[in-house]
């Protein structure tokens, strides 16, 4: 439940980050982010993807932290079907702060690859953005 108290902690925190944004973590913290979508009513979505090496082991772990449904196709196209479409049939939505911690930076996950997958939260973004929902996403390399 949102108290004043928690909306100007929260809004402390996210000072100066648009609404609708794809950024680094750079000075955040994720407990922090965490929190600020707590006192908002925002859903928080976090992975920790230390451990991939590949495309498919990013889709993968995104899958399993996200908690994503069982039909989740494990390819980009999917991943952002599963972040718009049956979220928005759900019901009117209250805001999105994603945390997309490590994301691997090696030869099986590249440069190419790293740009694909963010650019499938900006798509996200502008996607909740059009619907006038917050959408959020901090992300930072391995």
């Amino acid at each position: 439940m949102e108290t004043p108290l928690r909306r100007e902690v929260a809004d402390a925190t996210l000072k100066g980050v648009r609404a609708n944004i794809v950024q680094s973590i750079r000075a955040f913290r994720v407990q922090d982010l965490q929190d600020a979508a707590r006192a908002l009513g925002h859903h928080f979505l976090y992975a920790n993807l230390a451990t991939a090496q590949s495309k498919q082991d990013v889709l993968d772990l995104i899958a399993e932290q996200f908690i994503l449904p069982a039909h989740f196709g494990k390819n980009f196209d999917a991943l952002y079907d599963c972040m718009t479409d049956p979220v928005h049939k759900s019901g009117p939505q209250p805001g999105f702060i994603v945390v997309l911690e490590q994301i691997p930076a090696n030869a099986k996950f590249d440069k190419e690859a790293r740009e694909q997958l963010l650019d499938i939260f900006r798509d996200t973004s502008d996607y909740w953005g059009d619907r006038k929902i917050p959408f959020r996403c901090f992300y930072s390399f391995l």
